[in-house]
């Protein structure tokens, strides 16, 4: 089928891109810079370049689409205005959704993120769990769901919600700094590290993806969408210093001076728009537990995640060695 992925020179739009020319989708992708994007011309993915917040271009994507997979979304960069994200992550939603119903598509899925549900009080979340998202990002990908539903329902667009825990694997680098640290002895932890913590390998999630798309009954739904392993922090640093093959770390030092030194270099650093040194949302990495069901998306699209959390520990140190990142 003809399908259309938003954010494929990101690493789970890449992916996505990848695996479904693979099973023979005739696959566009519309990418803000076309260089970036060599890999997947080769491939034989047809690269169209355009941004989500222009309209001409969103439309001209849409032609002749039948499924659209939208993962393009801002993410956290330092110094931001708050009104972007709500740009791209929320109003660029509802456009995306009535451009593809316009040219007749027939299922949008959009990506978004367990971030909407905010620390989780009493673990495993599901679905239905309340959303408390804790910073813009969080609370962007919130309205962006909002957003969805509304013009879903305005235009009669299948659409499917998917929200995936942290994702990790080959050509990641959001954990390649928690990687790293274990690797080279110099990760150490805020707090016990008792809390939960929970991961979905990217390939897992690209079958996930899929599915939702796929899947004759999901229209309308929401999916979590997650690994099948949950562990606490200890534990899951504990798997990687393992494969890694070094002594776990053990040194825990107390988290509320690192929280008030993250709240002073945010001040100090967004007005010159750089990356603060240390930031709150680094610390509360140590603080929140993410734990969450994924009876829903198991039952209704036949999700199976099947790479274990010690496998793709294993290769994703294999790919971080192989750039000579670790």
């Amino acid at each position: 089928m003809p399908v259309l992925v938003t954010g494929a020179t990101g690493f789970t739009g890449g992916h996505l891109a990848r695996s479904l020319a693979a099973r023979g989708a005739s696959v566009r992708a519309m990418v803000r810079q076309p260089a970036r994007a060599a890999e997947l011309s080769d491939l034989g993915v047809e690269v169209v370049p355009g941004d989500l917040r222009e309209r001409s271009a969103v439309e001209s994507a849409m032609r002749g689409v039948e499924v659209v997979y939208h993962v393009a979304a801002l993410y956290r960069e330092a110094g931001l205005p708050e009104r972007e994200y709500f740009a791209v992550n929320a109003a660029a939603v509802g456009d995306l959704i009535e451009a593809a119903a316009a040219a007749g598509a027939r299922r949008l899925v959009h990506c978004s993120t367990v971030g909407v549900h905010g620390d989780v009080g009493r673990p495993p979340a599901d679905e239905d769990a309340p959303l408390r998202p804790g910073d813009v990002y969080q609370r962007s990908k919130v309205e962006g769901e909002r957003v969805a539903r509304e013009a879903a329902a305005r235009t009669g667009l299948q659409v499917v919600i998917a929200r995936p825990t942290g994702i990790y694997g080959p050509g990641d680098r959001r954990l390649l700094k928690l990687f790293r640290g274990v690797a080279r002895h110099q990760f150490l932890f805020l707090g016990s590290g008792d809390i939960f913590y929970h991961l979905t390998y990217i390939d897992d999630l690209v079958e996930g993806l899929r599915l939702c798309a796929e899947t004759a009954g999901a229209a309308g739904r929401t999916y979590i969408l997650a690994g099948g392993e949950v562990t606490t922090l200890v534990d899951l640093v504990g798997l990687i210093a393992e494969e890694a093959g070094v002594r776990p770390p053990t040194r825990h030092l107390p988290v509320w001076p690192f929280w008030t030194a993250g709240a002073v270099c945010e001040a100090l650093c967004a007005p010159l728009h750089i990356e603060p040194p240390i930031y709150r949302r680094r610390v509360d990495f140590f603080t929140k537990s993410r734990a969450f069901e994924i009876g829903r998306a198991r039952r209704e699209l036949g999700y199976a995640p099947a790479v274990g959390l010690r496998e793709g520990i294993r290769r994703t140190l294999a790919w971080y060695r192989q750039r000579g990142w670790i």
